[in-house]
C-alpha cells in the first residue's frame, strides 16, 4: 500500500499473528478427545453423525456464500467447528438427514443470515439444537445405553432424565449397575462414572474429563477465558443447591460443563469485558437449573446460553469507560466563614 493512503478499518487495531484459521483450528483439537470417546462409546452411527454434520455445515456455508456473491471462508475452518458442535450435541441415534439439516440451520439461519463469522448475536451450533428439538423432540430425546450399539441397545435415560421423573441418585446408581458400567450403586461410584462418561446422552457431553482436557488446552492457548465458564457452572452449583438438587451429579449430568466450555466462549455471542463475561455466564447457569428443576424438559444449557447471548450487547456497556474522557475534577469545599 502506498505510504501516503490510509486504511480505515474498525477497531482493534492492534495487528497478531493469531488468525481465525488457528483459533478454529485449536477449538477443533481441543473437541477430538470428547468427539473420540463420542465414537468409542456409541460406535459408528456416531462416528456417521458427525461426519454428515461437518459436511452439510461445510457445503452449506460454501453454496451460500457462492449464491450471495460472496468469497468463500471453508479455508478458516468456522464451518467445521460449527458442524462438529452441531454433532456433539445431538443424541447418537439422530437419522443423519436430521444432523444435516440441524447444520445447515446452524450455519445459513444462525450465522450467514446475519452477515457470517463475527456477525452473529447467537451461537450457531444452539440454534441448530433448539431448532431440532422444537421440530423433532422424539428423536432429539431418544437415548441409548454406551457399548452396546445403537441399533440392539434399549432406549434409556439420561441421569437428568431419571432425576426429573423423580427418580433420585441412587436411582441413577442403580441404571448404571444394570447396564453394566459400574461396580456398585453408591454415591461415589455414581460420581465416577458420571466424570469418565460411560453413560447415556449426547455424543461429545459425557465424559467432564476429556471436556475439562479441551478446556484446559484452549486456556493454555489463550483461546478462552475462564471467567464465564466459572461463573455458569458456579452459579449453577449454587441454584441447584438451593433449589434442591444434588449440585455435584447437575454439574456432572447433561451437558452444562461442554455448554460452559465450548459454547458459552464463543466470540461473537457472548462479552468482551470481563464483567460482562461474569454476568453472562451466572444468567446462562441460573436459567439452565431453574429450567431442570421447573421446566418441561430435564436439561436448560441450550436455552440458558441462547438467552444471555440476545443481552450480551448490552452486558459489555456496563461501566465502560470512555476513551479520552476526565472526570472533572470535584469542587472544593469553602472556607468556613470566619
Amino acid at each position: 500500500m502506498p505510504a501516503n493512503n490510509l486504511l480505515l478499518s474498525s477497531s482493534p487495531h492492534v495487528f497478531t499473528g493469531v488468525t481465525t484459521r488457528k483459533i478454529m483450528l485449536a477449538v477443533i483439537i481441543a473437541l477430538s478427545p470428547t468427539a473420540a470417546y463420542g465414537v468409542v462409546l456409541f460406535g459408528l452411527p456416531a462416528l456417521a453423525l458427525i461426519a454428515v454434520s461437518v459436511a452439510s455445515a461445510v457445503l452449506s456455508e460454501a453454496a451460500f456464500r457462492r449464491i450471495t456473491k460472496q468469497d468463500s471462508r471453508v479455508g478458516d475452518l468456522s464451518a467445521v467447528v460449527t458442524g462438529l458442535l452441531v454433532a456433539l450435541i445431538m443424541p447418537p441415534s439422530l437419522p443423519l438427514w436430521m444432523a444435516a439439516l440441524g447444520s445447515f440451520a446452524a450455519v445459513v439461519f444462525a450465522k450467514e443470515f446475519f452477515g457470517g463469522l463475527g456477525a452473529n448475536p447467537f451461537n450457531p451450533a444452539l440454534i441448530g439444537r433448539a431448532i431440532l428439538l422444537m421440530s423433532f423432540p422424539a428423536a432429539m430425546t431418544t437415548w441409548h445405553a454406551p457399548f452396546k450399539g445403537i441399533a440392539d441397545a434399549t432406549a434409556g435415560a439420561t441421569p437428568l432424565n431419571i432425576v426429573k421423573l423423580g427418580g433420585s441418585v441412587a436411582d441413577v446408581g442403580a441404571g448404571f449397575v444394570r447396564d453394566g458400567l459400574a461396580a456398585a450403586p453408591d454415591y461415589g461410584a455414581t460420581l465416577w462414572t458420571l466424570f469418565v462418561g460411560n453413560r447415556a446422552g449426547c455424543i461429545g457431553e459425557s465424559s467432564i474429563l476429556l471436556i475439562l482436557v479441551g478446556f484446559a488446552f484452549l486456556l493454555a492457548l489463550g483461546v478462552v477465558s475462564f471467567i464465564t465458564p466459572l461463573a455458569m457452572v458456579g452459579t449453577a452449583f449454587l441454584a441447584s443447591w438451593a433449589l434442591g438438587l444434588d449440585p455435584v451429579v447437575g454439574a456432572l449430568s447433561g451437558g452444562l460443563l461442554f455448554g460452559a466450555a465450548f459454547m458459552a466462549t464463543d466470540y461473537s455471542s457472548s462479552p468482551v469485558t470481563p464483567l460482562g463475561k461474569a454476568i453472562f455466564g451466572a444468567g446462562a447457569g441460573l436459567v439452565t437449573v431453574i429450567i431442570r428443576r421447573f421446566g418441561g424438559y430435564p436439561e436448560g444449557v441450550t436455552y440458558g446460553i441462547l438467552m444471555m447471548n440476545a443481552v450480551a450487547p448490552f452486558l459489555d456497556k456496563l461501566r465502560v469507560k470512555k476513551y479520552g474522557f476526565v472526570p472533572p475534577a470535584k469542587p472544593v469545599a469553602k472556607e468556613a466563614a470566619k
